[in-house]
């Protein structure tokens, strides 16, 4: 059996089950097999590839895409974000993650296509005031980007046919936060994998955040998360 994800970024809850179940909307078929999140090698991630994130945090976007990781040990499992204790100002970015699944070395953006066959959405947790701090003194982000539970995806689907079509979003408390679409990305996945890996072989079971677009902000223990791809909540998230 296959499991329908909506072709439009709608709002489920506004729409409902009658109306996505009577073809009031055009929804194109995923599989129904999801993948967990285990057995990950790499986590990357690409910084300012939506113009509006870039902006609302004072930054211009960049020519080529801005590269960096997070360590596994970040990956926050089974529905549970715990916000660390020695750091203010946790921020999420919800961003859409793929999983590849052929080597890449030096790839085209043709092979890279080609590369990932399933994509989940992701929250990329920053520390912000940190990591002002570090980049005011010219200094790498990973204390404010991989402490413990600065990542977490939703279980993995199958890619639908046409990629510039897919949507994500999120909401917290019930109340929309953050909706981005493949379409608004300065780069896109393809070229995203192929500049990866003029630098860095990409594996197998490495993962890539693919950028977040606006609307960021701090989280506070207690919140609740759904995290959407294609309009309907693939995951729910509490922050403790």
């Amino acid at each position: 059996m296959d499991r329908p994800l909506a072709g439009n970024c709608i709002d489920y809850a506004a729409v409902g089950p009658i109306a996505l179940a009577t073809g009031m909307y055009c929804l194109p078929v995923l599989s129904e097999e999801t993948s967990a999140v285990t057995n990950i090698k790499n986590i990357y991630c690409v910084g300012r590839n939506y113009t509006d994130h870039a902006r609302e945090l004072g930054n211009s976007p960049e020519g080529e895409p801005i590269v960096f990781s997070k360590p596994t040990s970040s990956l926050a499992q089974s529905g549970v974000v715990r916000l660390p204790r020695l750091l203010e100002n946790i921020q999420f970015e919800t961003e859409l993650v793929i999983k590849v699944d052929k080597t890449c070395s030096g790839v085209s953006e043709s092979f890279a296509s080609q590369a990932f066959q399933q994509i989940a959405v992701g929250l990329d947790l920053t520390a912000r005031s940190l990591q002002k701090e570090l980049s005011a003194k010219g200094l790498p982000w990973l204390l404010a980007k991989g402490f413990d539970n600065a990542c977490y995806v939703a279980p993995f689907v199958t890619k639908p046919a046409h990629m510039d079509d897919v949507c994500f979003s999120m909401h917290i408390n019930g109340d929309l936060a953050q909706r981005g679409r493949v379409t608004d990305m300065l780069f896109s996945i393809p070229r995203i994998l192929s500049f990866i890996s003029r630098y860095i072989t990409l594996y197998p079971g490495d993962i890539v955040f693919t950028g977040t677009p606006s609307g960021v902000g701090e989280l506070s223990s207690g919140d609740q998360l759904e995290l959407c791809l294609e309009g309907l909540c693939v995951d729910s998230v509490s922050v403790v």
